[in-house]
C-alpha cells in the first residue's frame, strides 16, 4: 500500500470530491481518480460508491479513513524523528474535562508561544475513552486519572489532584456515604474514573444510588446540584475556578478516595520530539515509567 495513494485518498475524503482534492494535491483531476482506482484494485474492494460525479465512502472506505490517518501520521512521525528534532505538526492531546478546565489553559497558552510550529488539538472526554484513544493512535497523548498499569503505554504523573463531594448547599455535614440525603448521582457517562470512585465509595458503605444522570459538562452538574437535584465528585481544583461559593456545599473525602493524581500517557516509542515538548514545557521534566 503506497503512502501517496493514502495521502490522494485522504485528500478526497476530506475535500469531499477529486476536483477539489486534485486542486490542493497540484494534480490533474485525472491523475487523482487514476490513483484511487489503482488503490481500489490493490486492496481488491471500492472505497467510493459513485452516483454521477457525486463520491460517498463505501463501507471499506470508511475503514480506511482510520488505518490511512494512523499511517500517514506514522510516517510523519518517522520523518521528524530522523530528519528533524525541532517540535513541529500536529499534536493530539486528550484531556478530562476538568483538567482541561482547571490547569491547561494558561500551560498550553504558554507551549503554543513557545513551539508555533505545533498545531495543537484538544480533545476531551472519560479516562477510559481517551486510553483507547492513546492505544489506537488516535491521540498522541493523554492526560488521565491513573496510575495506568498497561505495558503498551508509558505514564508519569502530571498533577496532584484532590477530589471532593458537591451536595446541595442545605446539605448537613457528610462524614460517610450514608450520611447523604440524596441518591442520584449527576456524572459523566461510563469510562469517568472519578464517576467510579463515587459509585465505589457509595457501595462500600453499603449505599445504593437510586438515579444516575449523565450530563455532558461540570457546569451543568453544578447547576443541577445548586437546584437540589443530586450530588457529584468533582476535583477542588475546578471548584477553585468556578463560581460556587454559596450556590453548593463541597464536603472532604478520606484520602483514599480524595488523592487522585492526574497522569499523561503516551504510546511506548511513541516519545517523539513534540510529545517531549509538552512534557518538559507544560508539566515540567519528570521521569518517565512504562506501564
Amino acid at each position: 500500500m503506497d503512502l501517496d495513494d493514502l495521502r490522494i485518498f485522504q485528500a478526497v475524503v476530506q475535500e469531499g470530491g477529486i476536483t477539489r482534492a486534485a486542486s490542493r494535491l497540484h494534480r490533474v483531476q485525472s491523475n487523482v481518480t487514476t490513483r484511487i482506482r489503482q488503490l481500489e484494485a490493490g486492496l481488491g474492494v471500492p472505497l467510493f460508491v459513485r452516483e454521477g460525479r457525486r463520491l460517498t465512502l463505501a463501507p471499506a472506505g470508511h475503514v480506511l479513513v482510520n488505518y490511512a490517518e494512523r499511517l500517514l501520521d506514522l510516517a510523519d512521525e518517522a520523518r521528524a524523528a530522523v530528519t528533524d528534532a525541532m517540535p513541529r505538526g500536529r499534536l493530539r492531546l486528550g484531556s478530562m474535562e476538568s483538567t482541561a478546565a482547571a490547569r491547561l489553559p494558561s500551560r498550553l497558552a504558554a507551549f503554543h508561544l513557545r513551539y508555533p510550529d505545533v498545531q495543537l488539538e484538544l480533545r476531551t472526554g472519560p479516562t477510559a475513552q481517551l486510553l483507547t484513544g492513546v492505544r489506537n493512535g488516535q491521540l498522541d497523548c493523554a492526560l488521565v486519572s491513573g496510575p495506568v498499569d498497561d505495558p503498551r503505554l508509558c505514564s508519569e504523573v502530571a498533577f496532584a489532584e484532590t477530589l471532593a463531594l458537591v451536595a446541595p448547599a442545605n446539605h448537613p455535614p457528610i462524614a460517610r456515604a450514608r450520611d447523604v440525603r440524596t441518591l442520584t448521582l449527576l456524572t459523566f457517562a461510563p469510562g469517568c474514573a472519578y464517576r467510579q470512585r463515587l459509585e465505589h465509595w457509595l457501595a462500600s458503605d453499603g449505599v445504593l444510588p437510586e438515579r444516575v444522570v449523565e450530563l455532558s459538562s461540570y457546569h451543568a452538574m453544578l447547576g443541577c446540584i445548586a437546584s437540589g437535584m443530586g450530588i457529584a465528585m468533582m476535583p477542588l481544583s475546578l471548584l477553585e475556578n468556578l463560581a460556587v461559593a454559596g450556590s453548593v456545599s463541597v464536603h472532604a473525602l478520606q484520602p483514599t478516595i480524595a488523592d487522585s493524581p492526574t497522569w499523561l500517557v503516551w504510546r511506548a516509542g511513541g516519545d517523539g520530539p513534540t510529545v517531549r515538548a509538552l512534557r518538559e514545557s507544560v508539566l515540567g521534566k519528570a521521569s518517565a515509567k512504562p506501564g
